[in-house]
């Protein structure tokens, strides 16, 4: 089978349009077009479905986009590993983590890897979902558990708990909580029990909702939540890696806490002598030990 048409099909496929796939593939409609058809007919089948819309896959497209996908992550797989034979750390890194994780301890850290490293590029994508590192949909995660896939290379990072905390303006308004009683009498902010969250955070929110509260904000992320606290609408859940960088805010009824949820470092275990996963790894590594070492500074743990 026709390698440039089967690129071509997926382009297409991928995109839902003759027109979007010319653009990326800088090819003409026509052209796009008449590889399409001359790929059906090779394989007499119909691929695509048209409609005034774009175009929707048929059965028969779907299973031949399901192989060409596997195909490409397969080429990636291969690229990347031919580029990590160079003795430079360069290209693509694609870094899937939570959303509170990356956007409040580690994309402010990022500036230090740029730094040594400047011809690295980062893509850094901030889900729940867990992303299927074998499957090659990311290089590197950093998962609130430890990994359960197979063939994945991991590494335990820190240990983080859930606890509340408050602006100074909010207390002087409201009042400090002296008992989990006292939380009656303010407004807690934190993710909806039945959102995507480590199950820590959920059974301290359900715990701390049993206390009569009647006033809530939930958020669908912890930078929501942060956001919230540090804007005195209320007293917040949230990880205590936080303290570092936002030393402002206020730790409430000491005492509470989330159990301890574990960080762990993964990837697949053929990009284990990937220089760009090394200098990311060695990165993430070198900057938990300064987060530890500030904690302990401030006496946070």
């Amino acid at each position: 089978m026709d390698w440039d048409k089967l690129r071509i099909f997926h382009a297409v496929a991928d995109a839902g349009s003759l027109t979007h796939a010319g653009d990326h593939l800088h090819l003409s409609q026509s052209a796009v077009s008449r590889q399409i058809r001359a790929l059906e007919e090779s394989l007499n089948a119909t691929l695509f479905h048209r409609h005034a819309r774009g175009l929707i896959l048929t059965e028969q497209g779907e299973l031949l986009f399901d192989a060409t996908r596997a195909m490409l992550k397969r080429l990636d797989a291969a690229t990347a590993r031919i580029r990590d034979s160079e003795e430079e750390v360069f290209g693509e890194l694609r870094v899937t983590t939570t959303t509170g994780f990356g956007t409040l301890w580690l994309a402010p850290r990022l500036t230090k890897l740029y730094e040594k490293y400047p011809d690295l590029k980062i893509d850094l994508m901030l889900e729940e979902r867990v992303l299927d590192l074998p499957m090659r949909e990311a290089d590197v995660a950093i998962r609130m558990k430890e990994p359960s896939q197979a063939d994945l290379v991991r590494k335990r990072l820190m240990s983080i708990r859930m606890r509340l905390y408050a602006s100074p303006d909010y207390l002087a308004q409201h009042g400090e909580p002296k008992t989990m009683a006292d939380m009656s009498h303010h407004r807690l902010i934190c993710q909806n029990p039945s959102s995507a969250q480590v199950s820590a955070g959920m059974q301290l929110v359900q715990e701390l909702l049993t206390n009569d509260i009647e006033q809530t904000l939930t958020v669908n992320n912890y930078f929501g939540v942060l956001q919230a606290v540090i804007s005195n609408l209320g007293i917040g859940v949230l990880p205590d890696y936080i303290i570092e960088d936002f030393p402002s805010v206020v730790r409430v009824l000491p005492d509470v806490e989330s159990g301890e949820v574990p960080v762990f470092l993964a990837y697949p275990e053929e990009l284990r002598q990937s220089k760009r996963v090394a200098a990311f790894r060695d990165f993430v590594q070198e900057e938990i030990m300064a987060h530890r070492r500030s904690r302990r500074a401030m006496g946070a743990d």
